[in-house]
């Protein structure tokens, strides 16, 4: 199962992410948990000075945009 992150403070770019990675998941049929990290200290302690961001698995993967749910099948893949 992979770990899929939204690193923001919930802004509407972060609920686009979210909707994005849920659809690219689902597109690939593959066992994923989304979790939300709101919390600045914990989004900095990943490396990230700009939201949104995705991490996998505890990788960070995007920062700072928004990426296509083409986009983001690529890095689930």
């Amino acid at each position: 199962m992979k770990k899929i992150q939204i690193l923001g403070t919930g802004c509407p770019k972060c609920s686009k992410l979210a909707e994005n990675a849920r659809a690219a998941a689902a597109d690939l049929g593959i066992e994923y948990k989304i979790e939300k990290v709101t919390d600045i200290n914990e989004i900095m302690g990943f490396g990230v000075m700009m939201t949104p961001a995705l991490a996998v698995d505890g990788n960070v993967k995007s920062v700072g945009k928004v990426p296509s749910v083409e986009d983001i099948k690529k890095i689930l893949e």
